[in-house]
């Protein structure tokens, strides 16, 4: 698969959730299961990352627990109507705004 926008993924979700998956869970089950795949990433970084170490077995591939929760963040979006492309585009622009320089004097942030 090629790279893909925002909207082919959410249309190849889509796609794949009539073909494969009989239908989309419900907007509250997969808010829960959002939930939980961003725990599993949140064990993962503490792990690499934190100060604890990986049990025996356990998981520790990020870029399977993102691609996780990107879809059923997709799944919601498209649940509730929601055009992530148009939405993430508005997120930059109020981002831009909000923090144009914001960050840029926050001394917190200086190199050291």
């Amino acid at each position: 698969m090629e790279e893909i926008t925002l909207k082919e993924a959410q249309s190849l979700v889509d796609k794949w959730i009539h073909q494969y998956g009989v239908r989309y869970f419900s907007e509250l089950t997969n808010m829960a299961c959002l939930t939980e795949e961003v725990g599993e990433l949140a064990r993962i970084i503490a792990r690499k990352y934190g100060d604890q170490s990986f049990k025996e077995g356990e998981k520790s591939n990020p870029e399977e627990e993102m691609a996780d929760i990107l879809w059923v963040l997709i799944c919601l979006a498209n649940q509730t109507g929601i055009d992530l492309t148009k939405a993430f585009k508005e997120s930059f622009i109020k981002k831009t705004k909000r923090d144009s320089t914001r960050h840029i004097n926050n001394p917190k942030l200086k190199a050291k």
